[in-house]
């Protein structure tokens, strides 16, 4: 098992992407890191099952709007997916992304649409004492660590979760 220091850039720069996210984005329920394909998965809960032709569509809207984001910023998209898993009567709604193309503008962009097309059944965990000059920290952070994790392709297998008003980050 690899040895890790805490002065390491490379797990700092990883460890504080997830946690500005998370912090940033109270609908993001989880996200993790993958090295091996340089990618993140956004995790988001939906109270109740969408049917499959709101499912689809969806799916259509979110990834045809990444395309075309990407598309007006110049940019080849390498790694974008969605999927649906269910489990009793919650959705979980997985986004796959290279971290390569992936910037703060499109993560807002993605739950700006999730939130248009699931209204209250995207669960949120909302902190109210988050003030705006704090949000706009850790806008300005996201976008730093993504650039750093982009230069120096972080090579550690990340999670980060939300846990009573809490976020935690572990390596896999």
């Amino acid at each position: 098992m690899p040895k890790y220091r805490q002065d390491d850039d490379q797990v700092s720069d990883g460890v504080n992407l997830l946690i500005s996210i998370l912090v940033r984005y109270p609908e993001i329920g989880t996200i993790s890191f993958d090295p091996n394909n340089e990618s993140l998965k956004l995790t988001f809960m939906l109270s109740g099952i969408p049917t499959q032709p709101e499912f689809l569509t969806t799916k259509k809207l979110i990834l045809s709007s990444i395309a075309a984001y990407h598309q007006l910023e110049g940019l080849n998209i390498h790694i974008t997916d969605v999927q649906l898993s269910t489990y009793e009567n919650v959705a979980i709604l997985n986004i796959f992304r290279d971290v390569a193309t992936l910037s703060k503008s499109e993560i807002a962009m993605i739950i700006a649409l999730l939130r248009d097309k699931f209204k209250d059944r995207l669960v949120a965990d909302l902190n109210d004492s988050m003030l705006e000059e704090d949000l706009l920290i850790q806008e300005e952070l996201i976008d730093n660590m993504l650039e750093n994790i982009k230069k120096h392709h972080a090579a550690h297998c990340l999670i980060g979760i939300r846990e009573d008003g809490r976020v935690l980050v572990f390596n896999k």
